[in-house]
């Protein structure tokens, strides 16, 4: 009767996240230790695509690749921000949430919706008995993957070996990746997603089609929650008044990588539409200095 009311592994994945992001919150709450957060949240979707692998036992070859996948991206990610918080020493995101339990409730359950949601692929292909044969879809679908996952690790190494350089103190982080895009590492992540997303594909059927809420609901994540707008504010508070901050902004995509050069020179309105420039990461800009000189920036770009 069990597996016939939880074939998908639904209420399985949502029991697991829910027990382990608890384990953490009690953690947090009561040490005041917030530093294992985001290692908390991406080891928590190596926990549930593993899982559903063996419990499911038929280990088809679309089962393994992407669980594998799953692990290698949750691994690296996990490590690195573990390293990296541990290293700065703080997360200022709960400076607010420290003294306040609710608040600090209300994050954890995000975030265990965050992993039970984006998990969904995964979860889905792995609970499955059906195997079709490769497609064309499954190499595509690996292929973004891998780029993804180039593109994040490579632009969260830049951007740390950036801060960690005594004359970058104080300075936002615009070379390597960073020129093209203000935000690589959220392109990547969202991007390596929708490839694992892309790979399910040939195992779903009807209802099942569903689990593409999950690459839905991490792209809006972080275009309109708690990625892009977040930094955006933060950065335009601290370098907001500094010339070349503002000429970066100008001219460098906030999503999809794209030379100066070019981003610069294209109107406002096919920004907004097509590139995700988004009143919304501007609200906190203060009011443009007059003295700009965008003409000079984009002929040394």
């Amino acid at each position: 009767m069990a597996k016939v009311l939880d074939s998908h592994f639904l209420a399985l994945t949502a029991i697991v996240t829910l027990c382990y992001q608890l384990m953490f919150f009690v953690i947090t709450a009561l040490l005041k230790f917030d530093k294992v957060t985001d290692f908390a949240g991406s080891t928590n979707f190596i926990i549930l695509a593993v899982l559903t692998l063996v419990v499911r036992g038929s280990w088809h070859f679309r089962q393994v690749v992407l669980t594998v996948l799953v692990v290698i991206w949750g691994l690296r990610l996990g490590l690195f921000l573990l390293m990296r918080i541990l290293q700065w020493g703080e997360d200022r995101r709960f400076d607010e949430m420290r003294q306040n339990l609710g608040k600090l409730a209300v994050f954890w359950v995000f975030q265990a919706v965050w992993v039970w949601t984006v998990s969904l692929p995964v979860t889905v292909v792995n609970a499955s008995f059906q195997e079709p044969s490769l497609h064309a879809v499954d190499i595509i679908g690996w292929i973004i993957w891998l780029i993804g996952f180039s593109v994040e690790a490579t632009a969260d190494q830049q951007k740390l070996s950036f801060k960690n350089a005594p004359e970058n103190r104080g300075k936002w982080c615009n070379v390597g990746l960073w020129k093209y895009t203000r935000h690589p590492n959220y392109f990547g992540e969202i991007f390596l997603w929708w490839g694992i997303f892309l790979s399910s594909t040939p195992v779903l059927k009807g209802a099942e089609w569903l689990v593409i809420i999950g690459p839905i609901f991490l792209t809006l994540l972080l275009l309109f929650v708690s990625g892009i707008p977040l930094l955006e504010e933060s950065a335009d508070k601290k370098y907001g008044n500094t010339e070349n901050y503002r000429l970066y902004k100008k001219v460098t995509s906030p999503l999809i990588p794209l030379p100066p050069g070019v981003y610069g020179r294209l109107p406002l309105w096919v920004k907004q539409i097509f590139l995700f420039e988004l009143p919304l990461y501007s609200k906190s800009l203060p009011k443009e200095n007059p003295l700009l000189h965008k003409t000079l920036y984009l002929c040394k770009v």
